[in-house]
């Protein structure tokens, strides 16, 4: 795969020309720094944060507490510092000035806060968190907003139906991603491939509009690398909603800002498998009084099964980087085809002009 992945870049380096070369060494730059700058804070930032913030172990499952009780001492909120290093380097390395990157910033910025007031309830009360109606309600507060800007920037005929799809996405998508973690490394091993394959897309797309976000995919490729050192099994450090609300929904408005809303739902395959599981599970036992899944969401019924930790996650990082790849290929085979079409393209007019000038010759000569 990374092989496939150089190949690819260099293959759309030379067809994009050299003004890529320049935005794709701010992006390597941002992701590098950032995996640097993690790996240098992460130890000082843990214990910083366990003085702070300890996991509590709350759910409405008590053999799922007990699989989870060694976690009961993690430190948790590391998204924070992982949300405040992807705003710096795409602050120092991206356009500011472009709308798309202010919009990225905006939705990560107060999915951010959402979430940090979802940790700290947690933490300081007897309470779970946020309901699931805040917590939707001040998603669709930050949501609709860049949804509507991405639908005028888009130029979309039909604004009434592009808004509240483009809502969804963006909320789908933090809500799939904050439902994924609940295991070590789970969510952000999940995550960084998914955002991999989405930069590809924005990278073989070439719209000089949106193709800042290269730099912000980056940034948040090279965070999300340096937190899974420290998020690995056994975890030292976890997201937290402060972390995977934001990193979710910037993953949506990445999609949905270079019109590559379906292929997120292959490249995200993991996290909506995740999500529908949840869904399903409602829906049974509500509807029929039964249960799907030993415990919802998908990852804690294998563990229900008897599987370790590191087995299940194994098993999904598997299924993600297959997601992924589908996705890169997808886009590979679009991209190959919108290059052979131009090429065609200038054939046909080579050789209509061509004809011209043999056909006005003899004219010329009488």
């Amino acid at each position: 795969m990374v092989v496939w992945l150089y190949d690819f870049f260099c293959a759309h380096s030379v067809a994009a020309g050299e003004g890529s070369r320049g935005l794709m060494l701010r992006a390597l730059l941002a992701g590098l720094g950032l995996l640097l700058a993690a790996l240098a804070a992460g130890t000082p930032t843990i214990n910083w944060l366990r003085s702070r913030f300890i996991e509590p172990i709350k759910s409405a499952s008590h053999k799922l507490d007990e699989l989870h009780r060694a976690k009961q001492s993690t430190p948790t909120m590391g998204g924070l510092f992982l949300i405040a290093g992807v705003v710096i380097a795409v602050l120092a390395l991206a356009d500011a000035q472009n709308r798309y990157v202010l919009l990225g910033l905006a939705v990560t910025l107060g999915l951010a806060m959402l979430g940090a007031i979802d940790d700290l309830i947690k933490l300081r009360t007897t309470s779970a968190g946020l309901g699931w109606r805040a917590k939707l309600s001040g998603q669709l507060a930050v949501a609709l907003p860049a949804a509507i800007c991405l639908a005028k920037w888009r130029s979309e005929s039909s604004l009434w139906l592009a808004i509240p799809w483009l809502t969804l996405v963006i909320v789908g998508s933090s809500n799939a991603v904050n439902i994924t973690d609940g295991l070590d490394g789970l969510a952000a091993g999940c995550l960084l491939l998914a955002t991999l394959a989405t930069s590809c897309a924005i990278f073989a797309q070439a719209d000089p509009a949106n193709a800042e976000l290269i730099v912000v995919a980056a940034a948040t490729i090279g965070g999300l690398l340096g937190f899974l050192w420290f998020n690995r099994h056994p975890a030292r450090v976890f997201m937290g909603n402060v972390g995977s609300l934001p990193l979710g929904g910037l993953l949506g408005v990445l999609a949905a800002a270079t019109g590559q809303e379906l292929l997120l739902i292959v490249s995200g395959g993991v996290f909506v498998a995740e999500a529908a599981s949840v869904l399903l599970q409602i829906g049974a036992f509500r509807w029929f009084h039964k249960r799907i899944f030993r415990c919802a969401p998908l990852h804690h019924h294998f563990e229900f099964l008897g599987w370790t930790e590191r087995r299940v996650v194994a098993r999904f990082w598997g299924a993600a980087a297959l997601c992924a790849v589908c996705a890169v290929a997808i886009v590979s085979f679009g991209s190959r085809h919108r290059v052979a079409q131009s090429g065609d393209a200038q054939v046909v007019a080579r050789s209509e002009r061509a004809i011209e000038v043999h056909v006005a010759k003899p004219v010329l000569r009488r």
